[in-house]
């Protein structure tokens, strides 16, 4: 009864007992009314916190010289990738935890999924060129400074940005097909193609296909592409007689597989587990882990055992400290 409520207001006729959805209730947390306070100090803790990291990592790697290689231009894009994805959701969520009721325009909907969905799927194929560059520099170290040229690290992040808006807007389009005539609750903290899908009150078939034919183009084929990279990383590895430089051929690698691991096996586990469209709590707390807890862990696996973040960071305040005291 409170959806059909809900529908009448938040939307406007069609015909008949027909009524076109122009508004959603994004549900959020509101249903853990005792702990919405602590919530919100945690989830704005982490998104301070993503912010600060990841644009410390990208000033940092444009600032230096000596972090000017093809493995920090892709670093510095993944930062720019989850400084936008973490941004995409979080701001909407922290504000409707003194909302009573947190509505979004069906066109806010749209935009809000659009740019989600293009960071992601950006992020994915952003980490499959890493994993090249990875395979490039260990399996041809010779050849790698003119096999990963600044034109073709280019090409590749263009590339990146590319699949992602392509594979974004083909979801928005077939999204645009749909129509939601009631109820209009989503149970989740921000939109989700799962849950708008189980609001439609049309045939959803073509944009579930859809849905897996990209799932099994950005996820499955990126995946396997990263695996067989780190075969051939594995097999030269082994072939290095020195237990020094296997273990730095490992340290080069471990920080990337870390990201890879925790990006694709918490969003395939939330995925997986909404495909049927619901929406439980534990869906809901699985989401943030990878829409705003990863955001903010990845500049972490990629500098704390990095000696050349760390070099880099020890010459930044040098100049920061001569430049004080030239100051006073």
């Amino acid at each position: 009864m409170h959806s059909y409520i809900s529908s009448l207001l938040l939307g406007v006729p069609v015909g008949g007992n027909t009524t076109a959805i122009t508004q959603f209730i994004l549900l959020g947390f509101s249903d853990f009314p005792r702990i919405i306070p602590v919530l919100f100090v945690l989830f704005l803790l982490i998104y301070m916190l993503a912010l600060a990291w990841n644009l410390s990592l990208l000033v940092l790697i444009r600032t230096d010289p000596h972090l000017h290689t093809p493995m920090y231009f892709f670093l510095s894009n993944l930062s720019f990738i989850d400084l936008c994805y973490v941004t995409c959701t979080v701001p909407k969520m922290l504000s409707s935890f003194f909302q009573e009721q947190q509505t979004i325009s069906f066109m806010e909907c749209i935009v809000q999924y659009f740019f989600f969905s293009t960071m992601g799927l950006s992020e994915s194929c952003l980490m499959t060129a890493m994993a090249y560059d990875r395979y490039a520099a260990i399996c041809n170290p010779l050849l790698y400074s003119s096999t990963m040229s600044p034109s073709l690290c280019a090409r590749m992040v263009l590339g990146t940005y590319t699949a992602g808006l392509t594979g974004s807007l083909s979801q928005i389009c077939s999204l645009l097909q749909l129509h939601f005539c009631g109820p209009n609750v989503i149970r989740h903290f921000f939109c989700d193609m799962p849950q708008l899908l189980k609001l439609s009150c049309t045939d959803t078939f073509f944009v579930q296909v859809l849905t897996a034919i990209l799932a099994m183009f950005y996820g499955i084929a990126n995946v396997l592409m990263i695996i067989i990279s780190y075969g051939y990383i594995v097999m030269s590895i082994m072939k290095i007689t020195s237990a020094t430089g296997r273990s730095k051929a490992f340290n080069t690698c471990a920080s990337h597989l870390t990201a890879v691991s925790l990006f694709y096996t918490s969003s395939m586990f939330v995925y997986l587990s909404s495909s049927s469209g619901g929406s439980s709590s534990f869906d809901r707390f699985a989401s943030v882990f990878y829409t705003v807890v990863i955001p903010m862990l990845n500049p972490l696996i990629y500098s704390l055992r990095n000696r050349e973040i760390k070099d880099a960071l020890k010459r930044l305040q040098k100049k920061a400290g001569t430049f004080k005291s030239h100051k006073l």
